[in-house]
């Protein structure tokens, strides 16, 4: 592939990008289901690339962008994550923590645990590794897909990607057009504790465009463009972590071809170290998050929009019916922490805490905000900044996960894992009860407020 090859594929990509935010910004059907412009493009090149209608020209390489871009996203975490408070998370938000992560967990064991139990019975020549495409797609969106896709492409399963990448848009689509009916339904009900419509939500929400006295000045120069342009700065620092985590996991499955870790989880690490360096030499501050944010938010929009155009159609078709079983539980599991055990968890404001958290179990945390910010339009329920903090000590553990779970799999230690993520899934449980954070008792569904919009 010529270096003019991969260009005209990232021009075409970008075509699409511009296409699918004027789409959203002028088609109120597609605001209505907040799909970002990412997902339509990549939705678009699908449809007109080559598993469709062979229109768009992109090259045959497609398919391994998303492994290299997830290892840009991963390698830029560590750079803008906060120090974590482990005695202010247990006690603000013990159940938000507990409630998340147990969600999280156990659709990972659970769904290995379904697929072995239940799909490979009927289907004998499934990968063991089926199962876990579930919550590849689902709670890990896009960015995980493409992770757990590249491991076991690397592995010999190559038809991993296509399916975690359709898991993520099924979850996402799923997320929203589910994620409604259940806020009509609840205010209906009497669940909801500060309804809104969506007509109320803030207009950039809606189209996806900001007005002028809305933007947020971001800062960036913290080197002199006589020097180097600061977007360059940063971008070589990305790419520096996620190169060097490349050559670091090459060697070590050279070394060691049967335990092969992924180069994005080696360029977390590194991204790691790198950070240590910066702070003990007093040069963090020169490391702007806002910019470092803006460049991973790059990568994802470029490996959410390369990952779903690069499916293959003939092989999600292939494995279509127990694919939609795998989906169908999935979406059973979510329900079940949504509507059962948020009521278990949560003393004040159960429904809008549950619906934000099926959002991120089917789609991603942007599709939960967007149905949060329906049924909580002035986020008086805490929720985000609950969820906030809680997620800093759920982060390592799935980056632990989507790390080892395909190694295990792998390596015929499946069991080992659904164990391990079961039993952990309980200990949360245990720790839940024992802090109060957890009761069997359910609250009352209906609350009681005023001002309420059926949207």
């Amino acid at each position: 592939m010529t270096a003019w090859g991969f260009f005209t594929d990232l021009g075409l990509i970008a075509g699409l990008l511009l296409l699918g935010t004027i789409i959203r910004a002028k088609v109120s059907l597609i605001q209505r289901l907040f799909l970002p412009a990412s997902i339509i493009a990549g939705i678009i090149g699908l449809a007109f690339g080559p598993s469709g209608f062979n229109l768009i020209p992109f090259s045959d390489q497609i398919g391994t962008y998303p492994g290299v871009l997830i290892a840009v996203v991963f390698g830029a975490l560590p750079l803008v994550s906060p120090k974590i408070n482990w005695k202010e998370i247990s006690k603000r938000v013990g159940g938000m923590w507990a409630y998340s992560q147990a969600a999280m967990v156990l659709m990972w064991g659970g769904g290995l645990l379904f697929s072995l139990l239940v799909l490979n019975s009927i289907w004998g020549d499934l990968h063991n590794g089926f199962g876990l495409i579930l919550a590849a797609g689902f709670v890990g969106g896009h960015g995980t897909a493409a992770a757990i896709g590249a491991t076991f492409a690397q592995q010999g399963w190559e038809d991993a990607t296509s399916l975690a990448m359709t898991s993520a848009t099924v979850g996402i689509l799923s997320a929203i057009l589910i994620g409604l009916v259940f806020i009509k339904r609840g205010a209906s009900k009497g669940h909801t504790n500060f309804i809104g419509n969506f007509d109320d939500l803030p207009k950039e929400l809606q189209t996806g465009l900001v007005p002028k006295h809305l933007r947020k000045n971001v800062q960036t120069d913290t080197v002199s463009s006589i020097s180097i342009d600061p977007y360059i700065f940063h971008g070589s620092i990305i790419a520096v972590v996620a190169m060097t985590g490349y050559y670091i996991s090459s060697w070590v499955a050279s070394l060691l071809p049967n335990l092969a870790i992924p180069a994005f989880s080696v360029a977390f690490l590194v991204g790691l170290a790198f950070k240590k360096v910066l702070s003990s030499t007093k040069a963090d501050h020169y490391v702007s998050k806002d910019v470092i944010n803006r460049i991973s938010g790059s990568a994802t929009d470029l490996l959410v929009a390369f990952g779903i155009a690069s499916i293959s159609l003939p092989v999600v078709l292939e494995y279509i019916v127990p694919l939609s079983i795998l989906f169908a539980f999935g979406l059973f599991f979510a329900w079940t922490f949504f509507y059962i055990l948020s009521r278990r968890f949560f003393q004040q404001h159960w429904f809008e805490k549950g619906i934000f958290t099926w959002g991120w179990t089917t789609g991603t945390v942007a599709m939960g905000i967007a149905l949060l910010r329906i049924v909580d339009p002035e986020l008086e329920s805490n929720t985000l900044d609950d969820f906030g903090m809680a997620y800093i000590p759920i982060a390592p553990v799935e980056i632990l996960i989507v790390t080892f779970a395909p190694l295990l799999i792998v390596n015929s230690q499946s069991w080992l894992f659904i164990g391990i993520t079961l039993t952990f899934g309980l200990v949360i449980f245990v720790i839940a009860k024992m802090n109060g954070w957890f009761t069997f008792k359910r609250v009352p569904l209906t609350v009681t407020k005023t001002n309420v919009k059926i949207p």
